[in-house]
């Protein structure tokens, strides 16, 4: 009975609200002023003022007449002025936008607008790529993606196959590249850099005024399971937005059956299609974190990007050196984990004692770390004098470091440690 009389109503059945409640708990008693305020005041029983307190926070929330609660002088009767508006019932949230509804409960946490806005926040700076090439006489061919805007002057990240050239998928567009923003303005811009083995491109446009930008995040503090957006043209339709989690934050292009130069992806259950590729995946703050460069085809929610931390690191390499620059090693390593290293010596009680590091399996015969001196079942313990315990660690101590000798520590069985000295070599992206 109190849960339906505890049902938020209008003025006149909070009141009677009230008065069922001085009935069930007795004592109660009312009186009317004379004056122009036409005060009631209410006799409350100990019984009902014991209640009425116990369920204070409930009855504010659902009568929303604080003022028939407060205390009076005397602590018997409380007064509430009929000329006095009552609260509305949404008199305790903040402004829009900050209301309880529409904020977070933390840092972090997906309220009802944090999709909108992290969209609204990201998605001026989002583009629609197109490039018209002549294949056969009169024939055209089209090719349509996304980009975004990382810089007010112009500078487009998208990805290297929208621009490719259709007769070579390893040669870049010469003609004009079409970019559409999303208030409709059309721009003619060029291909300043790609790298095809990322799959990330840039393109400049020239604009007379400043151009709405993105701002770039950083992937490495995503995790599995965190809300991501992404935003594009799929066939060709601007300015579309889906939503997902990220699956998955380091998957490696060899599980994906990509051979070459080893990669790893960001892996989400976003939708996306033909024409979002080179468009941003974005987090609930409205920052940049990949560049949507693919999907399966024949599956659903199996979608990747380039995380943008390593999308910097290739932006930075077009600027110093014209092109991405990978060194080469030689070596096929795996990462050591605790579990992993408990199965190794299970198997072989002379596999090295080490808490982390990177096994070596196999040496390509003839290549730098071959000459070194590395073989297979080579535990990496520092490299460049530095202590590594995963490939990522390696690759980002390299950078473009092409040429240059590297002192390597390493573990063999039982226990021997041994200084090597390795110089990396330019990768052959075709090898």
């Amino acid at each position: 009975m109190f849960r339906r009389l505890l049902t938020p109503r209008s003025r006149r059945s909070a009141a009677t609200g009230l008065l069922t409640l001085t009935a069930f708990y007795g004592g109660a008693a009312l009186a009317s002023s004379s004056s122009s305020s036409d005060d009631v005041a209410v006799s409350l029983s100990a019984p009902l003022r014991q209640f009425l307190s116990s369920t204070s926070e409930l009855f504010l929330r659902d009568f929303t007449l604080p003022s028939l609660l407060s205390s009076s002088p005397g602590g018997i009767f409380t007064r509430y002025s009929s000329t006095s508006p009552l609260p509305d019932s949404n008199s305790y949230r903040e402004p829009f936008g900050k209301n309880r509804d529409d904020a977070p409960c933390c840092p972090g946490c997906l309220g009802r607008n944090s999709i909108a806005e992290a969209a609204a926040a990201a998605g001026p700076a989002v583009v629609n790529i197109s490039v018209v090439q002549g294949l056969y006489g009169p024939m055209f061919g089209k090719s349509i993606g996304s980009g975004t805007i990382i810089d007010p002057d112009g500078t487009i990240l998208t990805c290297a196959h929208c621009v490719a050239n259709f007769h070579s998928m390893r040669r870049v567009s010469k003609g004009k590249v079409g970019v559409t923003l999303q208030d409709g303005r059309e721009f003619e811009g060029i291909v300043v850099n790609a790298d095809f083995l990322s799959d990330i491109a840039v393109v400049k446009i020239q604009s007379k005024t400043p151009l709405p930008a993105a701002k770039l995040g950083s992937s490495s503090k995503l995790r599995p399971g965190d809300w991501v957006i992404a935003l594009g043209c799929p066939l060709s339709l601007q300015n579309t937005i889906t939503s997902g989690i990220v699956s998955c934050v380091d998957r490696k292009s060899s599980d994906l059956g990509l051979g070459g130069v080893r990669r790893e992806y960001l892996q989400t259950d976003c939708a996306i299609n033909e024409g979002n590729s080179g468009g941003p995946l974005v987090n609930l703050d409205g920052e940049v974190v990949g560049v949507n460069i693919m999907k399966v085809a024949a599956a659903d929610g199996l979608s990747f990007a380039v995380p943008i931390d390593s999308v910097i690191k290739i932006v930075e390499q077009f600027r110093k050196n014209g092109r991405v620059v990978r060194p080469w090693l030689g070596l096929k390593m795996l990462d050591l984990n605790e579990m992993k290293i408990a199965q190794f010596k299970e198997k072989d009680a002379s596999f090295p004692d080490v808490m982390k590091g990177v096994l070596v399996p196999v040496v390509t015969p003839g290549s730098p770390a071959d000459r070194a001196g590395f073989r297979p079942g080579d535990v990496v313990v520092e490299f460049d004098g530095k202590p590594v315990g995963g490939i990522k660690e390696i690759i980002d101590i390299m950078e473009d470091q092409v040429g240059k000798p590297l002192k390597v520590l390493v573990k063999r069985a039982n226990n021997k440690s041994v200084a090597l000295t390795v110089v990396p070599e330019e990768a052959d992206i075709d090898r």
